[in-house]
């Protein structure tokens, strides 16, 4: 199959994802995001042909590219606006982060944090490759923000902490709002608002199951037996 038939099939399972995800109630905001994400480009290359399953794909490291539905539900949930500044920890292959760049566009910022070097540079070149600008990968402890550009408007938490990071509260900006899972065998999803006066509130969402946030506010790496992040 020649690169023009292979873009065409590339498309065609998209049009099918998008179609899939629409069925379950997903915003036409968000679903207009992930039509433009090629997501074949953000999955090592021997599951390509699975690119645009509705499941989450090892990407390497102990880690994985989260299911499309659940990259949708989180978009979704953070209320994504147009030139947000917005916090990722963990940025995995670069997919998540290149979706909300999406949404919020090219007056926005991503600050994304991956902890595995290779992962880092993984996600890196795949957000090149796809053209996305406006979406910065740090190496570093994601359970520690990153204090230098907050606060951020939304932020977005790939892997489960054992509880809400403090420094991610702090990081988080007056009216914004944060998603993350919590929880070791038993997850669960919760949206985390901040009120202009600084109050937070929490409300759970359900349970899921992400890989574990390892760092100085999650799990510890050699305590941790689900993984690696």
């Amino acid at each position: 199959m020649g690169r023009w038939e292979n873009a065409m099939e590339y498309e065609r399972q998209r049009s099918g994802l998008i179609k899939a995800l629409r069925e379950q109630n997903v915003s036409e905001r968000t679903l207009a995001a992930m039509k433009k994400v090629p997501r074949h480009l953000f999955v090592p290359s021997v599951h390509t042909s699975s690119a645009y399953v509705d499941s989450p794909l090892p990407i390497g490291h102990a880690q994985t590219i989260s299911a499309p539905h659940m990259v949708a539900m989180m978009c979704d949930l953070l209320e994504l606006e147009k030139g947000q500044k917005i916090l990722e920890i963990g940025s995995g292959s670069g997919y998540n982060a290149a979706v909300m760049a999406e949404i919020i566009g090219q007056k926005g910022q991503i600050y994304s944090i991956e902890r595995i070097e290779k992962l880092a540079d993984f996600a890196r070149e795949n957000l090149e490759k796809a053209g996305y600008s406006n979406v910065e990968v740090i190496l570093s402890d994601g359970s520690l923000g990153l204090p230098e550009h907050a606060p951020y408007d939304r932020i977005s938490v790939t892997a489960s902490a054992p509880d809400t990071p403090t420094p991610l509260i702090e990081q988080l900006k007056p009216g914004g709002i944060m998603v993350l899972p919590e929880g070791e065998s038993y997850q669960r999803l919760f949206i985390i608002r901040k009120s202009p006066d600084g109050e937070v509130t929490k409300q759970d969402i359900g349970g899921v199951i992400f890989v574990p946030l390892i760092g100085q506010h999650g799990f510890n790496l050699y305590d941790s037996h689900r993984g690696q992040r």
